[in-house]
């Protein structure tokens, strides 16, 4: 992780708090399937702002916890059931 990935943008209103990084994070580990930021945002329990939610992602990307493919949002932490699974499904490649 570099420092550039972490840097502040020009106007952020705060940064968000843990237990806030802690809610998008379990969102998208218990979401069925992999959802869109928007999809993700609107199904949280709590409400919070675009650009607190944008951060929240950001840090998870920096820290690499999540991933995107195309719009979807993939989960790529130590505790990820989807990700095990298909560890155990592929083939060994030597």
């Amino acid at each position: 992780m570099t420092t550039n990935q972490l840097e502040k943008p020009a106007k952020v209103l705060h940064e968000p708090q843990l237990d806030t990084i802690l809610m998008v994070e379990k969102a998208i580990i218990e979401a069925k399937d992999y959802p869109t930021r928007m999809q993700l945002w609107k199904s949280l329990p709590k409400k919070m702002q675009y650009q607190t939610f944008k951060r929240v992602l950001d840090f998870l990307e920096a820290t690499e916890q999540i991933t995107f493919d195309n719009a979807k949002i993939l989960y790529t932490g130590a505790n990820n059931p989807k990700l095990q699974a298909l560890i155990k499904s592929s083939v060994l490649i030597r």
